[in-house]
């Protein structure tokens, strides 16, 4: 499947409304397994979405071989300047060879960078509105478990703020959105259906991303205030050699090109867990 990467400049037209609280409190998801089997089937499937991270708060990741080149770096000068005998020309060799690989093992994170042709911003959490959690009653137990663990590894391991997976009609809100006040769970989610037919998400056929989303002027005013990268993954289902549609994935971030390619391939193969 072909990805469309659309780089347009769009107008923003929108304001954001702050969602009720009492909304996003009183949408919760209660699943069940029926035996300790199933359960462990539904654990190793929780796991597979899952891309390692050390969990430490503030740490990037992809800043780890700097740190090596850091460390490794310095212990090799220590080295050198502790040795009390005469250093020869070998062991001369060695801390240069040492020393070369640490300061390529520094400089990686800014190759990365370098290479994707555009340096990644940090995500920054909207200053309206408020975070909602909408879930359709009609999804099976089981179901619901599987998109809530999506919707949250979305969130903790992408710059997504904002993150909506529809199958089958049914939908699965998430994050930061620009909704409307003093609704119910169940109108807020009515709601969501309403906009997402106005805007034709639903027919979406290809994979789309805005890297440079600035607002749209297709009537995407549920996104939230700031949002400046939309990715959208369709679930195709093929039958019979004919294309179904069985819904959509849609990510949205406050950052500018905050999907690379490693995380829209990533996001593309969970979007795989739901299709059919």
């Amino acid at each position: 499947m072909s990805i469309q990467i659309c780089s347009f400049p769009l107008h923003p037209r929108f304001s954001l409304r702050p969602c009720s609280q009492t909304a996003a409190r009183s949408t919760r998801i209660f699943a069940r397994t029926e035996n300790e089997s199933s359960r462990s089937d539904q654990q190793q499937l929780n796991l597979s979405v899952l891309r390692f991270t050390f969990g430490i708060p503030g740490l990037d990741e992809s800043y780890l071989p700097r740190w090596i080149g850091y460390g490794f770096g310095s212990l090799i000068l220590l080295n050198h300047f502790s040795a009390s005998a005469p250093i020869s020309e070998s062991q001369l060799r060695s801390e240069a060879l040492g020393l070369s690989l640490a300061a390529f093992s520094i400089a990686l994170p800014y190759f990365g960078k370098f290479l994707k042709g555009s340096e990644v911003e940090k995500r920054s959490l909207p200053e309206e509105g408020e975070q909602v959690f909408v879930i359709s009653s009609s999804i099976g137990d089981s179901l619901k478990e599987d998109l809530a663990w999506a919707t949250y590894v979305l969130l903790r391991n992408t710059s997504t703020v904002a993150v909506m997976i529809s199958i089958q009609g049914e939908l699965c809100v998430r994050g930061y959105w620009n909704c409307p006040g003093q609704m119910s769970k169940a109108q807020l989610h009515d709601w969501f259906k309403r906009n997402v037919d106005e805007i034709g998400l639903a027919d979406v056929k290809e994979t789309l991303y805005f890297p440079q989303y600035a607002g749209s002027a297709l009537s995407w005013d549920i996104l939230p205030d700031g949002t400046r990268s939309v990715f959208v993954q369709p679930l195709v289902h093929n039958i019979d050699e004919s294309e179904k549609m069985d819904g959509f994935l849609l990510v949205a971030s406050t950052a500018g090109y905050a999907y690379s390619d490693k995380d829209r391939a990533w996001i593309g193969a969970m979007a795989d867990k739901f299709r059919g």
